[in-house]
């Protein structure tokens, strides 16, 4: 055997030759193809853990381990702990809980739902309220929906999703 079959693998073929694979050596792809599917597997499997990027709150499909249960009206949703949500989110929650004074002309406006993301109410049943975006020239894109029976729904996207808010 020649030094340069010893590099290659013991037995292994030349590229292009037989047993390879788009001229690439099976005996050097086998190994670098396994790596990479279980990296995508193991990216995969904690990705699902489905958290948003700093600054926004943990978010959880399910409920944290101190609650018993998410609320009827927040079932099918994403949810995220109050106390994980950003400090200018839960600043506008501690305004609507004492009823304001809000910064905005619009806070406590209708919201209309008519994105369809919320489980559907009559018109008036839902309100929306800023949350302070830093940086922003305007209102931002965040904000706080509340319902008539207690709902309470944060959006970091304008309205493109919502996380049902748990106390």
């Amino acid at each position: 055997m020649t030094r340069q079959e010893a590099l290659r693998g013991i037995g292994a073929p030349r590229r292009g030759g037989r047993g390879s694979i788009g001229g690439m050596v099976v005996v050097r792809w086998v190994p670098r193809a396994l790596v990479g599917l279980f990296l995508c597997l193991g990216v995969l499997l904690t990705g699902c853990s489905s958290t948003e990027s700093a600054g926004t709150g943990a978010v959880t499909g399910a409920p944290s381990a101190a609650r018993s249960a998410v609320p009827t009206w927040a079932h099918g949703m994403g949810t995220v702990d109050a106390t994980r949500l950003p400090a200018e989110a839960r600043t506008t929650l501690a305004l609507i809980d004492k009823g304001g004074p809000f910064p905005y002309a619009r806070d406590g406006v209708v919201f209309g739902n008519f994105e369809g993301m919320l489980p559907k109410h009559q018109r008036g049943y839902y309100h929306e309220y800023t949350v302070k975006t830093p940086g922003a020239h305007d209102r931002g894109a965040r904000r706080i929906v509340t319902g008539q029976g207690g709902e309470i729904y944060y959006t970091g996207d304008h309205y493109k999703s919502f996380r049902a808010v748990l106390r």
